[in-house]
């Protein structure tokens, strides 16, 4: 059996005291119940920790030495819920995301915007990655909030579609681009540059398998702004996401919709059984607002 707080600190108000009646005044308890207090504590240590001198009580020498042992326990729990008051009033927590490149740089900074406003101590830290990395640490809980682009797939999961958005034709500034905007046949004569990998990739995969073609890119990359730089710079076309482009339709680059229009879904992805904190609510509920810039 663990030492029990309330008994610390009615044996620290006794000893403070020196006296029975003072400290059950003090605690708001009956006599006998601070008087049974120290000695369920006295039985739990083994020790007698208080003596009576006449009206007065006094520690004996063990009481003395367990005294300063009672009185630093006792500040350390107020401590502790002091600490737990944030928590408690909903302005602090911990909130881990997981997300791609382009969420994390062009949506995600909006939503913790918004939810730091609401809750300055929550603790937010996010994790970038592919969609498979994402999800294998959200199903180990080492995530409580991923957001990728779907398909998303996983019996542990609840998945809920988001943002939808086009993924664009990218060519440099200088580019003619056709009126209806490129086909698949067209870019796949082009110096193509592609981001390699994810549900992004196999979206413009399966766009261009609908022409019954194959992609063959000239170079592939990891980072969608190393594409994009490597467009401005002349080397190439591309396809990504508008997401990605919003800040560069009128500046380095020339942007197209695609022939036929190639879309993908954001979702949010979170464990079945994941209990919905303040924060993680909060964030949720900013996403599904996002309209973009």
């Amino acid at each position: 059996m663990s030492l029990n707080l309330d008994h610390l600190i009615t044996f620290t108000y006794l000893a403070d005291l020196g006296s029975f009646t003072a400290a059950a005044d003090k605690i708001g308890l009956t006599q006998p119940a601070v008087s049974l207090q120290v000695k369920l504590l006295e039985q739990r240590l083994g020790v007698r920790l208080v003596e009576r001198v006449g009206r007065k009580a006094q520690p004996t020498a063990a009481g003395l030495n367990f005294l300063g042992y009672a009185r630093r326990i006792v500040q350390e729990a107020s401590a502790a819920e002091e600490a737990m008051l944030p928590y408690k009033g909903g302005t602090a927590g911990r909130l881990r995301i997981g997300s791609g490149a382009t969420a994390s740089i062009h949506l995600l900074p909006l939503a913790i915007a918004k939810v730091k406003k609401r809750m300055p101590d929550l603790e937010i830290t996010v994790l970038i990655g592919n969609v498979d990395e994402i999800l294998r640490n959200l199903e180990e809980n080492m995530l409580d909030l991923a957001i990728v682009a779907l398909p998303a797939q996983g019996r542990p999961f609840e998945i809920e579609p988001f943002y939808e958005e086009q993924l664009l034709a990218v060519a440099p500034k200088d580019s003619e681009m056709s009126k209806g905007g490129p086909d698949a046949a067209f870019l796949r004569a082009q110096s193509l540059l592609l981001y390699e990998g994810g549900n992004t990739r196999r979206c413009i995969d399966n766009w261009f398998a609908q022409a019954g073609l194959q992609p063959k890119p000239s170079m592939e990359f990891g980072s969608i702004e190393a594409i994009k730089e490597l467009v401005a710079a002349g080397l190439g076309w591309s396809i990504l996401p508008e997401l990605a482009l919003r800040r560069d339709r009128a500046s380095f680059l020339k942007v197209s919709s695609l022939s036929p229009v190639l879309k993908r879904q954001l979702g949010m992805v979170v464990r079945r059984d994941k209990q919905l904190t303040r924060g993680l609510r909060m964030m949720m509920e900013g996403l599904r607002g996002f309209k973009g810039r």
